[in-house]
């Protein structure tokens, strides 16, 4: 069985295929459980809130008919944006990890350092940097063959 940081990046490496960015998240609760799993799927659905991260949340919110979601963890393989940065804060997702960074477009170390802010009233645990290199590696991949 795949750690979920490992399925993330096959979510991942999925969206690339289908031509969407490759990001990919995975949402387990505390006995480490996948709840859901998804890439993203913004140009297959023409909405740009279906990030990675948006369409666990919602799987998962779902699945277990709340919208809190106090005893999960959230695997993603790049630096969530503000979107998503709130979303997590909404569900109280108990810890964040996440591969890349991402300067120009990330908002949790980067950017409105969203989680830091006096107005943001959840804040996870976050660890990131996990299989940081494979996951730029897939991005620069993905744009490199967009140029």
């Amino acid at each position: 069985m795949p750690s979920p940081m490992e399925e993330a990046l096959e979510q991942a490496g999925r969206a690339q295929a289908r031509g969407e960015v490759p990001v990919g998240a995975v949402l387990v609760d505390a006995g480490g459980n996948v709840l859901a799993s998804a890439g993203n799927e913004v140009e297959a659905r023409h909405d740009p809130t279906a990030h990675a991260e948006i369409l666990v949340l919602r799987a998962a919110a779902s699945l277990r008919q709340s919208t809190r979601l106090e005893d999960c963890d959230l695997y993603v393989t790049l630096e969530p944006c503000a979107m998503c940065a709130a979303a997590i804060s909404f569900a109280r997702i108990r810890r964040l990890y996440y591969g890349a960074y991402d300067p120009k477009g990330g908002a949790v170390e980067h950017g409105p350092r969203f989680f830091a802010q006096p107005t943001c009233h959840h804040r996870p645990e976050i660890y990131g940097g996990i299989e940081e290199q494979r996951a730029a590696a897939l991005l620069k991949e993905f744009f490199l063959e967009r140029r």
